[in-house]
């Protein structure tokens, strides 16, 4: 076992029988680079990420590759979502170099961590004209012996290129509404009409769109925003991305129709996309979009859940077809199906009016299957509703849909027989955060209890385990009774959103001060209070050549942008000049992102949109009244802010010491009500 045994990254220890002499990210491999003269071979991946395993199975652990990289370099693995902060700054330097980027991605660095060659997957030998992994090693190795200075140099000017090309001066000004107006008809010519999603193959679900367009149409009442979201919906929700019997979607689609999805299943993109079905349900009112959002909590629920209430972070791609032959995984294994064993399990005639709906054919349905990897078996999207089975078969359609919830069951409980993907276990903070905004959400819009207990369970984690109270610093990662690294900015700003999401669904007045403090305690660590905008790392990091401000929505929203978001919401809430200054200047200094790239930024577009949007706050005052928080939580009001009385800024007493509701919009209040109907009268 080499080094990476010691550590409680998955991913690390996934490499910790290779005969690759590799490091941890840290002082020890970076001496040892120095004192040798060697450079650094830098890998990056994630556990769930299957190209990774391909490339440890073909290159790391070959005991010939090994050799020249002990030789030659000085072997370095970091887990990308442990540290995106080294991600960040040499996935920057990969997509200048090379035009894309990816994982896992290799990098090779001067002692120093200066870049000077990258790139993502290398296959081991050479093919179709491109150098493998072998030949890039010799070279490199052989440049840095004959001509190091020269490749020093080279790395120096990469550095000082990367950090001109991340220097950001003040903000060009305040953006507009013509950003919003610029983006969203973006977005429309990008929109597949018959398909949903924007662009073509492989489609990746992007909530902080559908995020930007529910607020445009809010505001606007631009039908063709809702629509656009709306189709996107219901087709992700048709296709093989979505898991039709265990809930929960995969990665992204590698076709156009959501149909063949890459396997792995992320916990950020559970808890966005479960926020995008709730809020498609409130505005449209339409059960198909709650059911969607239910099916995703309850994978969360029972697959994804610590004992003690946190949220482990992804499901792997790959796992064993033969519990017989664990080492031999192929992608999506778990979830395909011949027709024969779903036959054998459900009977002939429930097998029929299952395949029927599910699009299941006798020898297999992926047409494109470029690897091979799904021969004979079928991936289960809905391919006819209930209403066009029962007419196929002649029945009634609550028969139909009776057979299928039994057949849905007794499919779960045999797959639930086969070897598991490999489940990553950590807890990061950030996602998390995005989880039990997700929770707190769907407790208030489904009228759940069990989801806001969730969202309590994961909060209380949190705190628990990485909040660290002596320090006044939130910790990123939990694993194996062991949290550790200083969290990052979108650590800080997604857990400020979900306590104040947790806050409205709950109304405990230690969330809304949790929020507080850990907006105040992100100012102080991450804010450029030169130009603008918050920076990714605080300024005591370490071991970074580069330090960037992230604004790129995309997988993930930038810490940016939800840091926009949370500190307009705080200063709506509390009436802070310095929350309500931060978040201006924010805005401010990204003005000129949104005004030429508003594609990249749709996230802080909803933030420009809270803050150019109808200031609106509900105060509650006096006992809480079920109905009343009711009729406000089945709306739809992205620029409202919720709070009780207690935690209001200025005070508002209760109706004769009744249940009572302030609605207050661009700064002036109507007069207090006590009954829905007057509330319903005012909110719409």
């Amino acid at each position: 076992m080499n080094r990476l045994g010691h550590e409680k990254s998955p991913y690390l220890l996934q490499h910790a029988n290779n005969p690759v002499d590799w490091y941890p990210w840290g002082e020890e491999a970076f001496e040892k680079a120095a004192r040798e003269n060697k450079p650094i071979f830098l890998s990056i991946g994630y556990s769930t990420c299957h190209w990774c395993h391909v490339m440890e199975h073909e290159s790391f652990e070959d005991q010939t590759v090994a050799a020249i990289l002990n030789q030659y370099f000085v072997p370095v693995k970091v887990d990308r979502e442990e540290r995106p902060d080294v991600d960040r700054v040499y996935m920057l330097f990969v997509q200048a170099s090379t035009g894309s980027g990816g994982w896992p991605m290799s990098v090779w660095l001067t002692p120093e961590r200066k870049p000077f060659f990258g790139g993502t997957y290398f296959p081991p030998d050479n093919r179709f004209g491109r150098p493998g992994f072998r030949s890039i090693l010799e070279n490199l190795a052989r440049a840095w012996r004959e001509d190091r200075a020269r490749v020093e140099d080279s790395g120096a000017r990469v550095v000082e290129q990367l950090k001109e090309y991340a220097a950001q001066g003040p903000g060009s000004g305040e953006a507009g509404q013509a950003a919003l107006d610029s983006a969203f008809h973006g977005f429309r010519r990008m929109f597949d009409s018959r398909l949903g999603g924007f662009g073509g193959a492989p489609k990746f679900p992007r909530p902080s769109v559908h995020n930007f367009l529910l607020r445009y149409y809010a505001a606007t009442k631009n039908e063709d925003a809702l629509d656009m979201v709306l189709l996107t919906l219901r087709e992700m929700a048709k296709g093989g991305m979505n898991d039709q019997l265990g809930g929960g979607f995969h990665r992204y689609s590698v076709d156009a129709r959501w149909f063949v999805p890459h396997f792995e299943k992320m916990l950020y993109d559970q808890a966005q996309i479960a926020i995008s079905y709730i809020e498609a349900f409130q505005i449209t009112r339409d059960g198909q979009y709650a059911a969607a959002a239910r099916d995703i909590f309850s994978y969360v629920q029972r697959d994804l859940t610590h004992r003690d209430g946190g949220f482990f972070s992804a499901e792997d791609a790959d796992s064993a077809a033969d519990a017989g032959k664990p080492k031999e995984k192929r992608e999506g294994a778990f979830y395909v199906w011949s027709r024969e064993e779903i036959a054998e399990t459900l009977g002939p005639r429930d097998a029929e009016i299952f395949c029927d709906r599910y699009g299941v054919q006798p020898g297999g349905n992926v047409d494109e299957d470029p690897h091979g990897e799904f021969g004979g078996q079928n991936i289960l999207y809905q391919s006819r509703s209930s209403e066009e089975v029962a007419v196929l078969h002649s029945l009634g359609v609550d028969e139909i849909r009776s057979v299928l919830k039994t057949a849905a069951a007794k499919l779960f409980e045999r797959r639930a027989r086969r070897p598991r993907p490999h489940l990553d276990d950590k807890i990061l903070a950030s996602w998390n955060g995005l989880m039990i905004s997700a929770f707190a959400k769907g407790a208030q819009a489904l009228g759940e209890n069990r989801y806001a207990d969730a969202a309590r369970g994961a909060a209380k984690f949190l705190r628990d385990r990485l909040w660290d109270e002596s320090r006044g610093v939130l910790l990123r990662r939990f694993r194996d009774g062991e949290s550790a690294i200083d969290g990052f900015l979108d650590d800080y700003a997604f857990s400020i959103l979900a306590f104040l999401d947790l806050y409205e669904a709950n109304f405990e007045t230690s969330d809304f001060a949790f929020a507080v403090r850990l907006a105040e305690r992100a100012i102080g660590l991450f804010e450029d209070l030169e130009n603008g905008g918050f920076f990714s790392t605080a300024a005591s990091a370490e071991n970074l050549v580069l330090r960037l401000k992230d604004d790129y929505d995309g997988a993930e929203p930038s810490g940016n942008s939800m840091m926009a978001i949370a500190l307009l919401r705080l200063a709506r809430m509390t009436d802070r000049e310095d929350f309500r200054r931060s978040a201006e200047r924010t805005l401010e200094a990204f003005s000129s992102r949104m005004e030429s790239g508003g594609a990249g930024v749709p996230q802080m577009l909803a933030a420009l949109e809270l803050a150019l949007g109808k200031p609106t706050e509900i105060v509650l005052a006096g006992p809480l009244d079920d109905a009343l928080v009711a009729a406000i939580r089945r709306r739809f009001l992205p620029h409202a802010v919720v709070m009780r009385a207690k935690e209001a800024p200025v005070a508002m007493p209760a109706f004769n010491e009744t249940a009572t509701v302030y609605v207050c919009s661009n700064f002036a209040c109507h007069l207090p009500v006590t009954g829905v109907n007057q509330l319903d009268e005012l909110l719409e």
